[in-house]
């Protein structure tokens, strides 16, 4: 019985450490309020196939975020989510003039089934422009009210459309989605990945 309790205690303690380690994190880094007014609980693992993992404000380079991500979080199997992507430092940090800047954007996720989920913006890997320092890029999950009509315009990953000027705080508001409940972010600065990215748009740029 006294080792069923200590485990116990051990449980709390992991679980209060990392809902205030990603609090702590966002709050460091200003992600609090810059992009949401209240931190998530729960962190979202997110693993690229480069072998990089997002972790709480790490740098990672575009090269090695370019690839759509596996990303998992504490899902109930019976209800809806929405995951986005956002970089509020857009152009840069300290004029984010286009803030935010929608990477990836997808809704009506069963349970933390990504991949059967509604696409509404094509994933996009970092692309910060050379010169414009370190951005943030947020990972946030949504658990939905039920399954949602979104009337959002959809957005491949072959489109810089309708990704500039993006909230994804107003998109919550909107469908009524409430506060996250997990979330993530890394950071990135301008690397050799950068024109490739942008080319696929159709748009040139140099260092």
């Amino acid at each position: 019985m006294w080792h069923f309790s200590l485990c116990l205690i051990c449980i709390a303690v992991c679980v209060s450490a990392h809902k205030s380690s990603v609090n702590q994190a966002m709050e460091n880094q200003q992600v609090v309020p810059d992009v949401i007014p209240v931190a998530p609980k729960e962190i979202i693992k997110i693993n690229y196939l480069s072998g990089a993992e997002a972790l709480l404000g790490n740098e990672l380079t575009p090269t090695k975020v370019k690839d759509q991500p596996s990303v998992s979080w504490n899902a109930d199997p019976n209800s809806f989510y929405t995951l986005c992507l956002t970089d509020p430092d857009a152009p840069s940090r300290a004029e984010p003039t286009i803030r935010e800047w929608r990477h990836w954007l997808v809704g009506n996720i069963p349970g933390g089934n990504v991949s059967m989920g509604e696409t509404l913006t094509g994933y996009i890997g970092s692309g910060p422009p050379p010169k414009t320092g370190i951005h943030r890029y947020v990972f946030l999950v949504y658990k939905q009210p039920s399954k949602l009509s979104f009337d959002e315009p959809r957005v491949s990953n072959r489109s810089a459309e309708n990704r500039e000027q993006f909230s994804i705080n107003k998109f919550a508001l909107k469908y009524n989605l409430g506060t996250p409940v997990a979330g993530n972010f890394y950071l990135a600065q301008y690397d050799d990945y950068v024109p490739i990215l942008y080319q696929q748009f159709g748009i040139n740029i140099s260092n």
